[in-house]
């Protein structure tokens, strides 16, 4: 049996995240009905055969109710990447190629959106929506796109001094042609890239805010609803209702971060050949 290498192994484990993580996304639609039963007779049971992660205070399925959640944290965590993803291509491409005062302004701006703290814009920016699954995904995508953003920005202002982009530029071929096709290419690897590690900054903060009361509805089975009611009852021994949710929740967010640094590495010609 031929010996793998480190790139063979990369590609195993990013298969099985993303095999993993879409196994959770597709089980937690399954689950979304059975999360809401609610049953007295089987309230605050602990982890057994038939429910593996015990019950809560109204005899609801914790295993169902983690995988909805994770679900919903999931789906949310694709869209607000996307959007911030988005964001940061066109922000970042603007700036390097519309000129000075369009690189003044992009600057500018995402000075102002990380010299605020984090969380407490998202929160902002959430609360003044009126929370929900709206303000949620909106206040995600509008913090989440500053550093991709300043990095494709880099990468544009070193790809404007390559010689066949000045080639280009003396035959006449507009700003945006150029951008969109003769750069586009070279920023797909960071923009795909980038993509993916938004991912665990979306789910960590969607949960954060939710636990703090500032996301999605309480009737709603999200991780962080989950955990900020599992938390007042860890007094009375019912250590299950918040220890699997947040155990889940930290694998689905190291295996996102995992997923996405593989996939840096499998895109990086240097490892082509490990």
């Amino acid at each position: 049996m031929k010996q793998w290498n480190s790139r063979k192994i990369m590609v195993f484990f990013f298969v099985f995240s993303v095999l993993f993580l879409g196994t959770v996304t597709i089980a937690g639609y399954f689950f979304r009905e059975k999360a809401l039963v609610t049953d007295f007779s089987r309230k605050n049971l602990p982890p057994c055969f038939s429910y593996p992660f015990g019950t809560d205070w109204l005899g609801r399925d914790m295993f169902a109710r983690t995988m909805t959640g994770l679900s919903v944290s999931i789906r949310i965590g694709f869209l607000t990447a996307a959007v911030s993803a988005g964001l940061a291509f066109l922000l970042g491409v603007l700036g390097a190629v519309m000129g000075k005062i369009a690189d003044v302004f992009v600057t500018g701006l995402i000075d102002l959106v990380m010299g605020i703290p984090h969380i407490l814009l998202l929160i902002l920016i959430s609360f003044a929506l009126g929370k929900g699954f709206k303000g949620v995904v909106i206040g995600i995508s509008l913090t989440h796109w500053t550093s991709l953003a300043r990095l494709i920005r880099g990468e544009v202002l070193q790809l404007k001094e390559s010689q066949y982009i000045k080639i280009a530029e003396k035959l006449g071929q507009g700003k945006f042609s150029i951008a969109f096709k003769h750069m586009m290419p070279h920023l797909m690897p960071q923009l795909l890239v980038g993509f993916v590690l938004l991912f665990p900054h979306a789910i960590l903060h969607e949960a954060s805010i939710t636990f703090l009361g500032f996301g999605l509805s309480s009737e709603q089975p999200a991780v962080g609803i989950i955990l900020s009611e599992g938390m007042k009852y860890l007094a009375m021994g019912n250590w299950w209702l918040a220890l699997f949710p947040g155990l889940f929740l930290a694998a689905v967010v190291l295996l996102f971060h995992l997923t996405g640094d593989i996939l840096g590495r499998l895109m990086d010609p240097g490892h082509i050949h490990q």
